[in-house]
């Protein structure tokens, strides 16, 4: 029972009441939406195993693991300080928030709504996945330390001055007017043209927060995705007969890769876009990577890189101001609303990221491939055998041989001989 004595809140005191509750549902909502972006990372590695040999799918894992392993030390060390210091270069922040420092309670970077740790622990998700995603170029023979020592120079040298130009709210694509949602440019345009990079370095394979507009970008991203997958796969069947499994979920990514610039700045009517023109353009990117001799292992450049830059420019004719309003944000659109310029920030932004990632890739590659110890590629005799045997020392798959004799007149069956054989090869086990 109220204390009579006890004065009414009054306004004031019911919308600070408000706000606080406002407040702990969007940190909540932050953290959950870490864990569900850090889930993505190990599901890359396991996406990544089920497209390569066997004899390497574990390492293709493993490599997804130490990916966030080795960012998350970097992140917290000097990339997120990197990507989003109060710098005003407008390219690449700057070490007031190295180790951390200041990285608390107080937001950064004008995200009001957020404490500072918590933004810089989301942020360092994306950070994480994106050389996940850039290695994949590399499976089935490049060797995995060098891996990991070119992760942490990669994402200092190449993801942080990228995320910084693109989400700093100093940088200068940010200043310019362009519009990134969710990592276009950082993470599938940048890890898209340093996987082109990382292939053409190694060479061929031997023979063998909760809003409405979070609402609206919750369905964009799925109907994309949905119509991605859809055209990917009828494209094959026009051509093959068969209904591809591997073929639809390659559609769905190059469906979400395409909607992630433009998530929270387009409806639905425009997913439709998104996902059939980047199903359409990424596989036609597949088809044609023969023609330029190089050996994308995981087609990486052809689905996020492709598939990044026609989200970007798509982005720049479908952004719709009905939709950015939806959590009081204002800005111009693009051409639906007359912005007839943002199409060319887009544009501007996609090619900026696109040849830093792949010049700076390509020169890091080059210089570490030449250091003692640390060549790239590993040896014929480790590639033909796999890497989950010469690189680990575990292998992912195994089957069992087993000569059964069958006794005609009773149907009883007697084990002859059973041998446990570690998989070394994609041939088919023989029971016999």
């Amino acid at each position: 029972m109220a204390d009579p004595t006890t004065p009414p809140p009054t306004v004031e005191d019911l919308a600070k009441k408000i706000e606080d509750i406002e407040h702990q549902g969007d940190v909540a909502w932050v953290l959950m939406s870490t864990a569900l972006v850090f889930l993505m990372i190990p599901g890359v590695g396991y996406f990544y195993s089920g497209m390569a040999r066997s004899k390497n799918a574990l390492s293709l894992i493993m490599l997804s693991c130490l990916s966030v392993a080795v960012v998350m030390v970097q992140w917290w060390a000097i990339g997120f300080s990197l990507a989003f210091g109060e710098s005003k270069s407008h390219f690449i922040g700057n070490l007031q928030h190295a180790f951390f420092m200041g990285v608390g309670k107080e937001p950064l970077n004008g995200v009001v709504n957020l404490p500072g740790i918590v933004f810089a622990l989301y942020q360092g998700m994306f950070a994480g996945i994106t050389p996940a995603l850039a290695i994949g170029s590399a499976a089935e023979r490049g060797r995995i330390v060098p891996a990991i020592l070119f992760i942490f120079i990669w994402s200092t040298l190449v993801y942080d001055p990228i995320a910084c130009w693109t989400w700093n709210v100093e940088g200068w694509s940010a200043k310019m007017g362009g519009l990134d949602f969710a990592g276009g440019t950082p993470v599938h345009i940048a890890s898209g043209a340093a996987a082109l990079a990382y292939c053409i370095i190694l060479g061929k394979r031997h023979a063998y927060g909760a809003n409405a507009r979070a609402g609206m970008a919750a369905t964009v991203t799925s109907l994309s995705a949905a119509v991605g997958g859809l055209t990917w796969v009828l494209m094959d069947y026009r051509l093959e007969r068969k209904l591809s499994a591997l073929g639809f979920c390659s559609g769905a990514v190059a469906g979400l890769v395409s909607i992630t610039p433009g998530s929270g700045f387009v409806g639905p009517a425009p997913a439709v876009a998104f996902g059939f023109l980047g199903g359409f353009c990424c596989n036609f990117a597949v088809k044609i990577k023969h023609i330029f001799d190089f050996d994308d292992a995981l087609d990486v450049f052809a689905v996020h890189g492709v598939g990044g830059i026609v989200g970007n420019l798509l982005t720049g004719i479908f952004a719709q101001q009905s939709v950015i309003i939806l959590d009081g944000q204002e800005l111009p659109g693009g051409w639906l609303n007359g912005n007839w310029v943002q199409l060319g920030y887009q544009a501007a932004d996609s090619l900026a990221g696109l040849l830093y990632s792949f010049v700076v890739t390509f020169i890091i590659l080059f210089l570490m491939d030449k250091v003692p110890g640390l060549s790239l590629r590993a040896d014929p005799e480790s590639e033909a055998r796999g890497l989950d045997e010469t690189e680990l020392g575990e292998l992912a798959y195994y089957h069992v041989d087993r000569l059964i004799s069958v006794n005609t007149r009773t149907g009883e069956t007697k084990t002859v001989k059973e041998e446990t054989i570690h998989q070394q090869n994609d041939t088919n086990a023989t029971i016999v």
